[in-house]
Parts: structure tokens; sequence; C-alpha cells
């Protein structure tokens, strides 16, 4: 199934449900939402993210937002999903494929992910990394999908894990995260590799 753009205002065409948690493209009525959730979070995720901009979460960033990962899914070459509780249809945080290579890396991609602190640490990114990847392996014939996360994120290190991610090394200065270039752990898995269970 080829990934479709929601664009903004227009009901996503699909979801992918996991144990706990549906994914689905973002659209201009999660603005409320997303900036709670981000508001609320900023001090647990800024640590391991780029920069904050002074607007990051008005509504005028959020709406270039979805203009950004509209492009890319029509382009081919990254996909954004918001994660939701499926019983409560909380926003729990997002999760993407970017930098989708095609050719002879025959559909390589990198996997990112964030989670709101109130949600952390309870199994769900990990449903929702492992409803992504059994999509981007089975559906979209992704060959590849690789991660990077700094060393002291001891939680996104357990995910990447968990859902069977191989490290693979070290990149030097690889990403400016929270103003300054860090070093980052390198994963990766590839299709055939074993996935947890998506579904109960």
């Amino acid at each position: 199934m080829a990934l479709r753009a929601a664009l903004p205002g227009v009901k996503p065409s699909f979801a992918l449900e996991g144990k706990s948690v549906r994914l689905r493209a973002p659209v201009a009525g999660d603005y409320v939402q997303w900036s709670k959730l981000r508001g609320d979070s900023r001090d647990f995720l800024t640590p391991w993210e780029p920069t904050w901009a002074p607007d990051e979460l008005s509504r005028a960033a959020f709406r270039r937002r979805l203009r950004r990962y509209a492009q890319a899914a029509r382009a081919g070459s990254g996909h954004m999903f918001f994660v939701f509780d499926k019983k409560t249809g909380d926003l729990l945080g997002g999760c993407q494929l970017s930098n989708v290579r095609q050719g002879v890396a025959q559909s390589a991609a990198s996997l990112g992910y964030w989670m709101g602190r109130r949600f952390a640490g309870k199994g769900l990114m990990t449903d929702a990394v492992t409803t992504l990847l059994r999509h981007a392996f089975d559906r979209m014939g992704f060959h590849r999908i690789e991660a990077a996360c700094l060393p002291s994120n001891a939680a996104s290190r357990r995910v990447l894990t968990k859902v069977g991610f191989t490290a693979e090394g070290t990149a030097r200065k690889y990403l400016k995260i929270n103003g300054d270039w860090q070093d980052h752990l390198l994963f990766a898995i590839i299709a055939g590799d074993p996935l947890p269970a998506s579904k109960a």
C-alpha cells in the first residue's frame, strides 16, 4: 500500500494499528493536543532534539510542519505519523521514516521518534515502532531502516533493541542536538530480521 500524505484539514485515508496504539498522518485538527503535549514535555524532550525555534509551538509553526510532512510524503522521501492511544484517543508522540533512499540502497530510510513525558516508559513507543516497521517492511517494501541515538539516551536504546535493531557503531559529531554537534550510536534493522508481535 502506498502512503498518501494527509493534507492540512483532510481526514487521513488510513491508520496503522498496534497492540495499544494507532498511527496516522498528522492533520491540522491535531494542533491543540500536539502543542500541549510538546509544551508539557519540553524539558523532557529538548536534551534529545535539535534546538527548538522561538515559535516552536505556535499554530503557524505547526502548519509549516504539516506542509513539510505532506511534501515529503508526496516526494516519497519521508513519512510522518502521530501516535495515539487506541482506547482514549490521546496523542502520545510521533514517529517517522525520513531520508528515504531508493536505487542501489534498495529502499533504506532513517527512523525517528518522540514520546510525551507522561506516556514514556510504558512500552507504547516500542509498540508504535514495531507497528511502523512491520508496515515499512511488509507493505512498503523497505530493505533497511536505520536509527541513531545519543549514547546517554538509555530509553531510546531500549526501544531500538527491543524491536530488533542491531548496533553498528558510533558516528562522531553526527547530529546537532540541543545546540551542539554530538556523537551518536548507529543502529539498523533489515527485512527478514525478527520483529516483536504487533497484535495482542
